[in-house]
């Protein structure tokens, strides 16, 4: 049984650590509402820059002269993951969530015999990958010391995805990162971007026709490489979003955990306590009679 100084000493080092997951809940909120503000800003350009994208190549289908990034190499043989998670933890099951279905997909790409190469951004995703998944690793890109994620990152993650792609690294690119929906909710999820891949436009909507000068193949030439680069930008304001999200709550029930433990520890401390002042009684009491 632990001595009233033990338990005094144990009540104190919890208390201290509610202050500071208190503090980190508290600037964790301050965070969110700056980063749910620039993912949700990002949502409309994102889904139109897309849309425009998906007209033009639904325009112009199996053409012999569509751009490589959107006919894709003709192979399916050799896929690059690219796994973006946090540079920092205390997260909740943000990015173990990201890191399972990368795993997950790499385990099935491989059972089919596919090559499998991944690239990450993040930290915690680096960790996680590379103990399970080292032979796969290619390379990391570090944003540690970035404090605000901007769209030059983004450019300068797909240009490395771009001159790989070029150089014949791969055939098919997926990212993989973490959609933010609110400060409970995060979803882990897979994006193929290259081949550059769009959504069917939904029955009944209305098509306009635009006349193209280039050619579609040529426009697509030049904007495919930035929507590259807009879909990773987007992923990154999103995952920015999830990761305060998910500190946030992991933090409020870090703080409600030590809250529940320091009632507990408080209440052996009483008991304790009135244990000994009882014996310490019964031993004067004992004396008294004695004399």
């Amino acid at each position: 049984m632990p001595s009233l100084k033990d338990l005094k000493n144990r009540i104190q080092s919890v208390k201290n650590t509610r202050k500071i997951t208190k503090a980190m809940q508290m600037v964790a909120a301050a965070k969110l509402r700056r980063a749910q503000d620039a993912a949700e800003a990002s949502r409309p350009y994102t889904e139109r820059f897309n849309a425009v994208l998906g007209g033009l190549a639904a325009s112009v289908g199996g053409s012999d002269s569509a751009p490589k990034l959107l006919s894709g190499t003709g192979s399916n043989q050799t896929h690059l993951l690219v796994v973006m998670t946090a540079e920092r933890g205390l997260c909740g099951g943000f990015n173990s969530n990201i890191a399972k279905i990368a795993r997950a997909k790499a385990s099935e790409l491989q059972a089919a015999g596919k090559t499998v190469k991944i690239l990450t951004v993040g930290k915690k995703g680096r960790d996680s990958i590379k103990r399970d998944l080292g032979d796969t690793f290619i390379g990391h890109v570090d944003l540690t010391e970035v404090k605000r994620v901007g769209y030059a990152n983004a450019q300068d993650i797909a240009r490395d995805i771009l001159a790989r792609f070029d150089g014949g690294e791969f055939d098919v690119a997926t990212i993989f990162y973490s959609k933010f929906v609110n400060v409970v909710t995060q979803i882990p999820t897979a994006q193929q971007i290259i081949p550059a891949t769009f959504e069917a436009e939904e029955e009944g909507a209305t098509t306009t026709l635009y006349d193209y000068e280039p050619s579609e193949e040529a426009i697509l030439a030049d904007l495919l490489p930035r929507g590259v680069a807009t879909q990773i930008f987007a992923a990154l304001l999103e995952n920015g979003a999830s990761e305060q999200g998910a500190r946030m709550s992991a933090m409020d029930n870090a703080t409600r955990n030590a809250g529940e433990m320091i009632d507990k520890l408080t209440i052996e401390y009483n008991r304790s306590r009135q244990a000994v002042i009882t014996s310490e009684l019964i031993e004067i009491i004992s004396g008294a009679e004695a004399l």
